[in-house]
């Protein structure tokens, strides 16, 4: 059985329902597509938890090294990280409680993502959050 994304009406309706969003490999490179992309939802409204190992600060939000470390659990985590680092990303959120999981254009790990969904975490993988945020949820 292959991995298959929520239809654009749930993926709508779920970037409507959270709020808070973990950003894994959160770059504080501006040409980036990680900031760019979590700047961007963040003029949208959204919190940002900035998760990358040896950096304080990015988008004016305080960094964290890990998802473990963060302040509460966020509603999702969208992943800037090679596919590689996926199985262990998911492995933090099933401990977590994490309800929803957003893989980044280009990120895809297939296993990982149908062991997600095993788990009970709502699964997307190889879209762009902001792409789909302004062509599916009209600006929301």
């Amino acid at each position: 059985m292959s991995f298959v994304n929520p239809d654009p009406e749930a993926i709508c309706k779920l970037l409507r329902e959270v709020h808070t969003i973990a950003v894994v490999g959160l770059s504080p490179n501006t040409a980036r597509p990680s900031f760019r992309v979590a700047q961007a939802l963040q003029s949208f409204g959204y919190r940002i938890f900035p998760v990358r190992p040896l950096v304080t600060e990015v988008l004016g939000e305080t960094a964290y090294p890990d998802l473990e470390s963060l302040p509460e659990v966020p509603d999702i985590v969208e992943v800037f990280r090679a596919p590689e680092h996926v199985p262990a990303i998911v492995d933090s959120c099933i401990k977590l409680g994490v309800k929803h999981l957003w893989l980044q254009d280009g990120v895809v790990h297939e296993e990982a993502a149908q062991r997600a969904q095993q788990a009970g975490i709502n699964v997307v993988m190889d879209r762009c959050m902001f792409r789909d945020h302004t062509q599916l949820c009209d600006g929301i």
